[in-house]
C-alpha cells in the first residue's frame, strides 16, 4: 500500500493545514453559533464536546476522510471477526469478546470462543459469591477481608484504576491493594497492615512466570508460611489467573483456583478478562457485568455509528491532527474526579505500549510522528501544578478534560466550584487574554502606567490551546466500562492510520533480557561482560557499596 504520507487525503490535509494554522478558536466561536451543536457527540450518557480545537469545518472533513482512506472501517471489522491483525505475533485482538454482552459467537481458528469466556465469568461469579458471602474463609475459618493482587502491568494497572474509582460502589469490609513494583518495599509496606488469615492473594500473570510477579508472589507465599506454619494452608489464601496450570499447581494453587485467559487478550486489555477478579471480589459480580455492559454498548458504538458522530474515532483524528501536524508530541488527560485519580496512568500504558512504534506493518520504518506521550493528573489539583506550562509555556498540549455532572459525594458547593473550574479552564485554554483585555484588567485595578506596562506581556495569554470535554452523568461501573473501552478504540484507530502494530510490545522484551543477564553477573552465576563503560562503572560503584 502507499505511504502514509503519499496518500491523498494526507496531502489534502497537509495542503488544508497552511489555511487554517493561522486562526484562533475565539474568531472561530465568533463567526459559528453553532459550533458546539457541529463539533459534539453523544453515546448514552457521555458527551463529547470537541468544538474547543484548532479546525473548520473542511479541517474535520478530511480527517474523516482520511479514516476513510487508510480503511479503519475495514481494520476495525477485522479486530471485531477475529482475525489476526496483531501481525508480528499472528494472534487475533478480542478483548471485545470478553464483553460481548449479545453472546453472539465469536471465532478464532473456527471454534467459537463465546462459550470459554461464558465459563470462566460463571467460575468468577461462583467464587466471587463464596468469598464474599463468607462461605469461602481463610485456614483458621476467618472471613477474607483483604485481596491483594500481585501483577505488572495489564495485570495491575487495568484491576487498579477500576478498584479505586468504583470504591463507592465496594463491599464493605473488603479491602483490596495492587503489588507491582519489585521494589521489595512496595510489598512489604503492604503486609505491614494484613493479617495472613484473613488475607487472600491473587496472583496474575498469565505464563505464569513474570520475574516482578512471581519474585513478589514467592516473596508473599514465604511471608504467608513463615507467619502461619502451614505449607497446607496455602491453598486457601492463594488463587492464580494464568494460562499456566502446571506452575500454578507446583507454587501450590489447587486448579479449581486458577482462573483462564487466553492469547488473544493482550495484558493491556485484559481488565475485562479473569484478571479484572480483584474487581469482582472488590465490587461483586453485579457491578462487574456493569462494567462489561458499558463497555459492549461503546463497542456498538464505535462498531456503528458514522465516522463523524463516532466518539473514539474523532478523538482520535483530533490526535493525528495535532500529533502530524501542530507538532504536539504529548496528550493531557485531566480527570475532574478524585476516583479517576489511577486513569492517566492506566492510558500511559494502553497508548504509549500499543502506539510506541516505529516500524510500519510492512516492516518499514515511519517517517512521521507516531504515539505521543500522555499523561496527567486530577482536577483541580492538576491547576495548581503544570497548568502554567498549558496556558502560557511554548509547547502545544491537547488536553482532555473529564468530569461527572453528579458527585457521589456532595459536601456543600463544592461540586459546583470543581465544575465551575472545569468549564473556565478550557475556555481559558481556548480564549486566551488579549494585550486590550489584559491592559483594560490593569487599569481597572488601578496599576500605575509605569508599572503596567511592565506588567502587561506578563498578563496576555495567547489562547488557541485544544480541548476536549467529556461529561457524563455520573462515575459508575457501566460509564467506567464505556470510557476505558472508548480510549481503547481510540488507540486502535490511531495506530491503523499510522499503519503500525498496536498489539505487540517487543521494546518491553528487549529490557527484560538484559536485565536477566545483569542478574546473573550481580549474582556471581558468572563474570561481568564487556559492557559499556557506564554499565561496568556503575556496576563496580555497586560492588563497593554492597561491602
Amino acid at each position: 500500500m502507499p505511504k502514509l504520507t503519499e496518500l491523498p487525503a494526507w496531502k489534502a490535509i497537509e495542503s488544508h493545514f497552511t489555511e487554517v494554522e493561522g486562526l484562533h478558536m475565539r474568531d472561530l466561536f465568533a463567526q459559528d453559533s453553532q459550533r458546539f451543536e457541529k463539533f459534539s457527540s453523544q453515546m448514552d450518557d457521555i458527551l463529547l464536546d470537541f468544538s474547543k480545537n484548532r479546525m473548520t469545518d473542511e479541517s474535520f472533513r478530511l480527517l474523516c476522510n482520511l479514516a476513510r482512506e487508510t480503511d479503519v472501517e475495514g481494520w476495525r471489522e477485522q479486530m471485531f471477526e477475529g482475525k489476526a491483525i496483531n501481525i508480528s505475533e499472528y494472534r487475533p485482538v478480542l478483548h471485545t469478546a470478553l464483553r460481548n454482552r449479545s453472546n453472539k459467537p465469536v471465532f478464532v481458528d473456527g471454534e467459537d470462543v463465546m462459550p470459554k469466556i461464558n465459563k470462566v465469568l460463571q467460575q468468577m461469579r461462583y467464587f466471587s459469591e463464596r468469598v464474599r458471602g463468607g462461605h469461602w474463609r481463610g485456614y483458621s475459618g476467618h472471613l477474607i477481608k483483604d485481596v491483594i493482587n500481585i501483577g505488572i502491568g495489564g495485570s495491575d494497572l487495568g484491576p487498579h484504576v477500576v478498584c479505586d474509582a468504583m470504591k463507592p460502589f465496594a463491599q464493605r469490609g473488603m479491602n483490596v491493594h495492587f503489588v507491582s513494583n519489585v521494589d521489595p518495599t512496595h510489598l512489604s509496606e503492604i503486609l505491614k497492615f494484613v493479617e495472613p488469615e484473613s488475607t487472600l492473594f491473587i496472583v496474575s500473570s498469565k505464563s505464569f512466570t513474570t520475574q516482578e510477579t512471581m519474585m513478589n508472589a514467592h516473596s508473599a507465599r514465604q511471608w504467608f508460611v513463615s507467619t502461619t506454619g502451614s505449607e497446607k494452608a496455602v491453598a486457601k489464601h492463594f488463587v492464580a489467573v494464568s494460562s499456566n496450570t502446571q506452575a500454578a499447581n507446583e507454587f501450590g494453587i489447587l486448579s479449581e483456583n486458577i482462573f483462564e485467559f487466553w492469547d488473544w487478550v493482550g495484558g493491556r486489555y485484559s481488565l475485562w478478562s479473569a484478571i479484572g477478579l480483584p474487581i469482582v471480589l472488590y465490587l461483586g459480580m453485579d457491578h462487574f457485568e456493569d462494567f462489561l455492559e458499558g463497555a459492549y454498548a461503546m463497542d456498538e458504538h464505535f462498531r456503528n455509528a458514522p465516522i463523524e458522530k463516532n466518539i473514539p474515532m474523532i478523538l482520535a483524528l483530533l490526535g493525528i491532527w495535532y500529533n502530524n501536524f501542530f507538532d504536539a508530541q504529548s496528550h493531557a488527560v485531566m480527570a475532574y474526579n478524585q476516583y479517576l485519580r489511577r486513569l492517566p496512568a492506566y492510558l500511559q500504558q494502553l497508548d504509549m505500549e500499543s502506539n510506541g512504534k516505529t516500524i510500519t506493518r510492512q516492516g518499514e520504518r515511519v517517517d512521521y510522528l507516531t504515539g505521543p506521550i500522555i499523561w496527567g493528573e486530577t482536577g483541580s489539583n492538576c491547576q495548581h501544578a503544570f497548568f502554567q506550562l498549558l496556558h502560557q509555556g511554548t509547547k502545544p498540549v491537547p488536553a482532555d478534560f473529564l468530569i461527572p455532572a453528579r458527585s457521589k459525594n456532595p459536601l456543600g458547593s463544592q461540586h459546583k466550584v470543581l465544575l465551575s473550574n472545569f468549564l473556565a479552564q478550557t475556555r481559558a485554554l481556548m480564549m486566551g487574554k488579549t494585550e486590550a483585555e489584559a491592559r483594560q484588567e490593569l487599569e481597572s485595578a488601578g496599576v500605575a502606567e509605569d508599572r503596567l506596562e511592565e506588567m502587561l506581556p506578563h498578563k496576555i495569554f495567547e489562547g488557541n490551546k485544544p480541548t476536549n470535554s467529556i461529561m457524563f452523568e455520573k462515575l459508575d461501573p457501566r460509564t467506567l466500562g464505556a470510557l476505558l473501552a472508548m480510549y481503547e478504540h481510540k488507540v486502535f484507530v490511531q495506530g491503523v492510520i499510522w499503519n503500525i502494530n498496536s498489539f505487540d510490545q517487543w521494546g518491553v522484551e528487549l529490557g527484560k533480557q538484559l536485565a536477566g543477564e545483569i542478574m546473573q553477573v550481580l549474582a556471581g552465576d558468572q563474570p561481568p561482560e564487556d559492557y559499556d563503560c557506564s554499565t561496568s562503572g556503575l556496576l563496580d560503584y555497586y560492588s563497593t557499596l554492597k561491602t
